[in-house]
Order: structure tokens, then sequence, then C-alpha cells
């Protein structure tokens, strides 16, 4: 499971209980560890080990800052110091909790000891005006449901967050020519969101098979690995070809400090080497580093996106959108020539023929039904947006590659938001619900998220813990 830290900063005002707020901010530091979260804490800062001092914000923000928090949670043990907070969020640019307990009733002589709602209200204005994004998980008990959901949803807003601003692709090869539609501006991603490209040319990439063939350990390894977990319906040697191709990648990744890949991956590939990277981009799949094909770099983007978000605990698709169910209204294929990922697979695969080429090194198994997000990030003329919903897998024919058949609640919408876009006919799939977490990052990434399901209150009402 991937790694969050949390900047951990209670906060009070001085006219409500100090002492109930000391007490909140306890009982909520070991709710924090019953449910296993890491966080970086104040206690050894602020006297009260609460935020409310300018001072103490200063050194908070330094320690924050030296540990590398990854998100900041501000408690309202009592109201809070709103002003505290914003300045302490401006200056980490990290992703933001805020919460309070629920107050008790007041007490025989009308006392009401701490008003965290009140203070929630306050500060959320404030976070407003410096301009600063933020998460708010509605007014609830340590004890609710909806106290642990929040905190693990943002745990995973926080890594969607810090992998996306953290991201460089390594690419392989320029897009094939009659792909138009996989080109990206690279100059823009990197001036808006700090994502780079490692371009690398072909020879580099063949001269790094020809050296880890020579090495043989690695390649053999993975070699032994192919014969464990696939059905093998190449030669000898083209199986060599496609152990090479995946410990070449890798290590190209590795030497570039890339956390993803794109590859050109036809045609002026199987002239150098002889074979389809399916079968390699599907064993780098399974290992956490996302590899998707016609160097579709909006592509890699969101394969990051969606691992981040399912904290590391599913592994990612990438898929074409091909054709519509032959009998499912609501039903569409979901298809490539065999990138995706061992786990993802309802049965054993075969590393064989592609569909629509004739050199081999293509992973053919239908993938695993039940539920599962779907995505795209992608912009053009400037705009960029998050295209993201749920599927469930359903049955259907039999087709080449790998594929999974998926029924969605309006594919004619879907259909009229791919065509119109700015996305095009590649998607992200996991299986499981990320849509939430996927949301709520995109108010930290100035990413606009766009729901194929036309249902933002259930989202936002999932994020926030409420009903709509």
């Amino acid at each position: 499971m991937a790694k969050v830290v949390l900047g951990y900063a209670p906060t009070r005002r001085s006219i409500f209980s100090a002492p109930d707020a000391v007490k909140y901010a306890n009982l909520t530091r070991e709710r924090l560890k019953e449910l296993g979260v890491e966080f970086v804490d104040i206690d050894d800062i602020a006297e009260d080990g609460l935020l409310h001092d300018d001072g103490d914000r200063i050194r908070i923000g330094e320690k924050f800052r030296a540990a590398g928090v990854d998100g900041l949670f501000f408690p309202h043990g009592n109201f809070g110091t709103e002003y505290e907070v914003a300045r302490l969020a401006k200056e980490l640019n990290v992703p933001v909790l805020l919460w309070g307990p629920r107050d008790e009733r007041p007490d025989e002589n009308g006392i009401r000891l701490r008003d965290s709602q009140c203070g929630l209200f306050a500060t959320g204005k404030v976070l407003r005006r410096f301009r600063i994004p933020f998460t708010y998980l509605c007014n609830c008990r340590l004890e609710d449901a909806e106290f642990e959901n929040g905190i693990r949803n943002f745990l995973a807003v926080c890594n969607v967050v810090k992998t996306f601003r953290r991201t460089r692709i390594l690419q392989i090869g320029p897009r094939p020519f009659d792909f138009w539609s996989t080109m990206c501006n690279e100059g823009e991603l990197l001036e808006r969101f700090h994502i780079q490209l490692a371009p690398v040319p072909m020879p580099e990439l063949t001269e790094e098979m020809r050296r880890v063939k020579e090495e043989k350990n690695k390649v053999e390894e993975t070699i032994r690995y192919c014969r464990e977990n696939f059905k093998i319906a190449i030669k000898d040697e083209e199986l060599e070809n496609v152990a090479a191709l995946k410990v070449a990648m890798k290590n190209l990744a590795e030497k570039y400090g890339c956390n993803a890949i794109a590859i050109q991956c036809w045609n002026a590939l199987q002239g150098e080497i002889g074979i389809m990277p399916c079968a390699a981009n599907s064993l780098l799949n399974e290992e956490g580093l996302p590899v998707v094909c016609e160097t579709d770099i909006h592509g890699a983007i969101t394969a990051v996106m969606a691992e981040a978000a399912g904290m590391d605990e599913a592994r990612t698709f990438f898929a074409d959108w091909t054709v519509r169910h032959p009998d499912n209204e609501n039903g569409e294929l979901l298809q490539h020539c065999g990138p995706w990922p061992l786990s993802v697979a309802s049965c054993k695969p075969t590393i064989g023929y592609p569909l629509a080429f004739s050199h081999p090194g293509a992973v053919e198994a239908e993938a695993k039904h039940g539920d599962m997000t779907l995505c795209r990030f992608d912009g053009d003329n400037g705009e960029y947006s998050l295209l993201l919903g749920n599927a469930k897998g359903v049955d259907g024919p039999y087709t080449k590659g790998t594929y999974v058949w998926v029924e969605v609640k309006n594919l004619k919408k879907l259909e009229a938001k791919v065509v119109e876009g700015p996305y095009i006919h590649h998607c992200v799939g996991i299986h499981k619900d990320v849509v939430p977490v996927l949301y709520e990052a995109c108010k930290y990434l100035g990413i606009q998220a766009d729901l194929y399901d036309d249902n933002e209150d259930e989202v936002k009402g999932r994020v926030c813990g409420y009903k709509p």
C-alpha cells in the first residue's frame, strides 16, 4: 500500500474551552493511530498540542516541510483559529482536510464548550480568501463510519496529488504517424502540471535489450516467470525478446527516474526486434509501472492517477473503447492487443499473436468482471479535464487480445462525451471504485472533473460524508 504522511495540526480558539479542545485533539490522535494513519504531530512545538499561535505556526511549518508531509489535517477541537490554518496551508501547498467533532448538547446553564461546526464555517471562508483548495469531511463523531471513510479517501487524494506532481514519463519513440489523436503539448504539461517527459529514441531501447541479453540473469528470471504464469504460444527466441524488452524498459525508466512509460509499440519496433511489445508491457503493468501504447502521454498520466487513487491495491489496464455490445444497449467492448496485467485476467493468459498484426508478443485473456472505474485525462486548446465514472464487467462474445465487455449507466451519453472531447478512444480501467478520490484530487491539480454518470451530488457526498 502506498505511504502517505499527514501533518496533524488540531486547532482551537481562546474564548472556547481549551481543555475540551485538548481532549478532542488527543482523542483524534488515538483514532488516527487505530486506523494506521501515519502523521507528524505538533505536540512538541505547541504547549497544548494545538495550532493557534503564530510563532508556533512558523515552527510547525518548518517541521512539516522537513518531514515532507503529503497533506494537512486540521481537526477543530473547538471553534479554531481560521487564519492560522490558512497561513499554514498556504505555506505548505498540499491537500487540506477540515473536520470537527460533533458538539455536545449545551449544559444545564446553556453553556456550549466548543462550537466546532461554527468554526469550520469560518475556516472554509478564509481558505477561499487565500485561494486554497480544501476537502471537507462533514461534522461527525470519531466513531462514525463517515470519519474512517473520509480519512481513507483523503489519504488516497493526497497520494494522487503527490504522484501526479512528481510524474515523469519515459517516452520511447515518437507517436505513430497515423495517431494524431495521441499528440500532446509537452511544454504545456511541464508549465501547468510539472509533468516531465524523458524521450528516448528506439536505438537506445534496442541497445539496452542487447546489453541485458548478455547479462542474462534478469532476462532468464523473466522467462521463468512467463512460463509459470502464461501459456506460451510463441518461439523461445521470441519469448527471450519479450523478456529482454521488459527488462530494458524497466532499466531505462529507472535510469531517467520515470514512474510511467509510453511506447510507440508499432510499427518501427517490430522491424527492429521482431515482436509486439504488449507482453512486456503487461509484465511491467503487473509490477505497478504503468506502460501505455501508441506513445499516448495523456494515457500514461491517466494510468498514474488511477494507480495512485487505488493506493497500489489494484493494477490498472489501458484500453480502447472499440464497439458497442451486440445485445446490451449500455454495453461496450474495452480491448487492446495485450498489455493488461496478469492480475486483471479472469483466466491464465496466453502470450501469442495479436488481432491486427502478424508479429508475436501479445497477451490474450478476458479480464475479470465486477465493479470498476474508467477514466481518461486529456486536453486540447489549453483546457484539461478528467473523464471518469463507474462500470461493471458483463458477459459478451469472445474477441482477441486482452478484453472485457462493460456496462455503464448511459452509453450514448458517454459516447458523446468521448467524441466531443477533449477525449480519444483510449481509457484506463481499474477494478476498484476510485471515482470520489479522483474527483476530489482534480481540485488540487487544476483539472476539471468530468463525471460521465452525471452524479456529482452523489460523488461529493461520498467525499464529504453525507447522502444527497
